[in-house]
């Protein structure tokens, strides 16, 4: 190749090689000025996010402190300097070693293992959070003070919310929530706390040194010291109203001494336990007096309530009972005592009772029939707070009334089914409820015919055929029907049947509002009466013949009796007329005199029959009338070698009576004495007085009065040991009752008798003339 050639392709080949390098180089020029082009921009970027988390950093009360490299702290200047003086320190080496003395363990923790932490810094100001953090491997601390929150903004609008607004939650919570510092001084409270003690703002609460209550104080500070969460109760008064704080205290972290407290409203729960127990306790009280034992086993099966009943039911031991025992453990102690039913297999009866707490519905009564003869009802039913209710009656006085009840109604059944009377019982309704026999046989019909009736108008028509009275079934019907207490009294009457039979009815008021109709047939009875009148008539005519006739006799024999004695009289007085003569004269005289004073008793009880006796009432001296008495008849006593006594009270006063009548009374029961009594004997004649009465007593030791025979002493015309038939002690009994009194005769056969008349001091008879009336 020529020269030429070499020269030009040299020349060629430097001409591209300095074209290419031009290329190259002006590519690489606009390469580096792209690149330095975004050198540029990122650098600007990077100035202004430096620039935003500068202006972030600053716009909120917190510094962040990094504890390797260096030690300047990022926030507002203002915040380092009050975290640099909170410290007491200058230097920001110096305030992070001082706050690795505070917070050392942590700390420590945080640097070498990442672990976060958060802790209370206190200081004079007010207390700081401080809280650690581990980013990219390298450890930071972030204090803010804990005031911030709740209190007016220092430093920009809300310049203490921290956290993704928990401050603000913590201050719009309605729970009172506080802050104290290892002093026990405020350090921070929301709203709700200013408002319970009345305090405008955090400042405020500081000045007037106000707190929640002197005993949450306590409280706060035992969790302080202590280092352990705290819980109290406690009761406070606020705008007039009582209310019930549940208050924590919780030690923060970190170990710095401050304590975060909450105070939670429990007015309305405590209030609600209040009125729970209010009506626990008068259920209680309820329970405890009712008849019936009553025992409440909670879900665990345990005693959880019985009533005095219960304890008094199976006298069981209260002590016993306040231990709360088992169910399965008072089924033991009742069957060691025998107080539940005997029965083979106690295991399986067991755990049926126990079994009822797994039922969803109350169980059917049971009945318990206990060794000792008690009967038991028993009821079981879930409890509504679970568990099971068990309600114990002692049906034992109920089963026997029963019993007896049953017995009764069949007895009365029975016995209504044997009366003759036609007895029929209506109900308020009108309806039949019972009939007897009889009263199908009275009115011809069948039980299926009455059934078939079933009220009183039918009945009653059914009956017309038999007694066709309409008065008579419409005033019944009234009786039956009307509710009215006045139509609801007893009626009775009489009504002739179709046959000639005289029908008696009468009705009766029942207490349950039924009324009972009874019929009977008293023709037989009537037929008897009205023979029975004839007869008491034909009585009646014949005892005043009777009286008539005694009246009449008695007197037409007096005036014989009166020549008898007066001859008799004459004869004894003739002075030639021999002695033996003399003394048949004078039986004679004594014979007449007792047969004409015999006389005289039977007109007197004739007079007193017809009631034609008149008392003359006036004052009577007991003792001098029983001194006369006495001297009539004592020569004939000790004529029989008696002796009479006559002794009266001191006291005796006179009484009101008849003296002859007494006198009359007395002679008889003398001379009744006087013939009893025998050689050796003695009569004694006695009065004395009572504030109500007067007695008098006529004794004699005499053979006395047979005790077959003492109950008819004083009837007339009756054998007797002493004296015969007579009149004389009936007479003696009338005339004491004529006055108002009484006679009685005490007597030992072989050892005397004993006759006491008792008389009232005021005698106020009706036989009295009208003028002793009056006196």
């Amino acid at each position: 190749m020529a020269e030429a050639d070499i020269a030009y392709a040299a020349t060629a080949g430097a001409c591209g090689l300095a074209l290419a390098l031009s290329v190259w180089a002006w590519r690489a020029r606009a390469r580096l000025l792209t690149r330095e082009a975004v050198a540029e921009t990122e650098t600007a970027d990077a100035r202004q996010a430096l620039a935003r988390r500068d202006g972030a950093l600053a716009a909120f009360d917190e510094v962040r402190l990094p504890l390797d490299g260096p030690a300047d702290p990022l926030g507002p200047p203002e915040r380092v300097a009050a975290l640099y003086a909170a410290l007491g320190v200058q230097d920001p080496e110096i305030a992070r070693q001082t706050l690795s003395r505070l917070h050392a363990e942590p700390m420590a923790a945080l640097i070498e293992r990442g672990e976060s932490f958060d802790a209370v810094l206190p200081a004079e100001d007010g207390p700081w959070r401080v809280s650690g953090r581990a980013v990219a491997g390298q450890a930071w601390l972030k204090l803010s003070p804990l005031d911030a929150v709740g209190a007016e903004p220092r430093v920009g609008a809300l310049a203490g919310a921290v956290e993704s607004g928990l401050g603000l939650l913590a201050d719009a919570s309605p729970s009172p929530t506080w802050v104290v510092d290892a002093a026990g001084r405020l350090a921070w409270a929301n709203r709700a706390w200013l408002a319970e003690v009345g305090a405008a703002d955090l400042d405020a609460a500081r000045d007037r040194n106000l707190s929640f209550d002197r005993g949450v104080e306590n409280l706060t500070a035992e969790a302080g010291r202590s280092g352990m969460r705290q819980e109290g109760f406690r009761w406070t008064s606020s705008g007039g109203r009582r209310r019930a704080w549940k208050v924590v205290a919780e030690p923060a972290p970190g170990g710095t001494g401050a304590v975060i407290a909450f105070a939670i409203d429990m007015t309305d729960a405590e209030e609600t336990r209040d009125t729970l127990r209010r009506h626990v306790e008068a259920h209680d009280e309820t329970l405890n007096h009712l008849a019936d034992a009553v025992a409440i086993f909670g879900p665990s099966k345990r005693l959880a309530f019985h009533n005095t009943a219960f304890q008094t039911l199976f006298n069981l031991d209260p002590a016993w009972l306040d231990d709360r025992p088992t169910h399965a453990e008072l089924l033991d102690r009742l069957r060691q005592r025998r107080q539940i039913p005997e029965v083979i297999d106690y295991a399986g009866w067991k755990a049926r009772e126990l079994a009822f707490y797994e039922a969803a519905e109350a169980a059917p009564d049971d009945g318990w029939s206990l060794p000792d003869g008690r009967t038991l009802r028993l009821v079981r039913q879930p409890h509504p707070l679970g568990g099971i209710l068990l309600l114990f009656s002692d049906i034992t006085d109920e089963l026997q009334l029963r019993s007896r009840y049953n017995a009764q109604i069949q007895v009365q059944t029975a016995t209504l089914d044997k009366l003759n009377d036609a007895v029929a019982v209506f109900g308020s309704d009108g309806r039949l409820r019972l009939h007897n026999e009889a009263f199908e046989t009275f009115w011809g019909l069948t039980a299926d015919q009455l059934e078939q009736a079933g009220d009183f108008g039918a009945v009653a028509e059914a009956c017309k055929a038999v007694l066709p009275d309409p008065g008579l079934w419409m005033g019944l019907k009234a009786r039956v029907a009307d509710p009215d207490p006045e139509s609801r009294v007893a009626v009775a009457g009489e009504g002739r049947t179709a046959d000639g039979r005289i029908a008696a009815w009468r009705t009766r008021p029942l207490p349950d509002g039924a009324t009972l109709v009874a019929f009977s047939d008293v023709t037989a009875r009537r037929e008897l009466e009205q023979a029975l009148s004839a007869k008491e008539a034909a009585l009646a005519e014949s005892q005043a013949l009777k009286r008539e006739f005694v009246g009449s006799v008695s007197y037409e024999l007096r005036t014989p009796l009166t020549t008898i004695v007066g001859y008799s009289e004459l004869l004894e007085s003739m002075g030639d007329l021999p002695e033996r003569s003399r003394q048949h004269a004078g039986a004679i005289r004594i014979a007449a005199s007792q047969l004409a004073r015999s006389i005289d008793d039977v007109l007197d009880m004739a007079q007193i029959d017809a009631g034609e006796m008149e008392l003359g009432l006036h004052d009577v001296r007991l003792g001098d009338l029983l001194d006369q008495a006495a001297e009539a008849v004592r020569a004939r006593i000790e004529g029989r070698g008696a002796t009479l006594t006559v002794t009266s009270d001191p006291g005796l006063t006179s009484i009101r009576a008849d003296a002859a009548r007494i006198r009359q009374a007395l002679d008889h029961l003398l001379d009744n004495a006087a013939r009893a009594v025998s050689e050796g004997g003695a009569v004694t004649l006695s009065a004395e007085a009572s504030s109500s009465e007067a007695r008098i007593r006529v004794a004699d030791t005499g053979r006395g009065i047979p005790y077959h025979l003492q109950p008819h002493v004083f009837d007339r015309f009756v054998r007797r040991e002493r004296g015969g038939p007579g009149v004389g002690l009936a007479l003696v009994k009338a005339l004491t009752e004529l006055h108002g009194g009484w006679a009685e005769v005490e007597s030992e056969p072989g050892k005397g008798a004993a006759f006491i008349l008792h008389l009232p001091l005021n005698a106020a008879s009706d036989a009295a003339t009208p003028e002793a009336r009056l006196g």
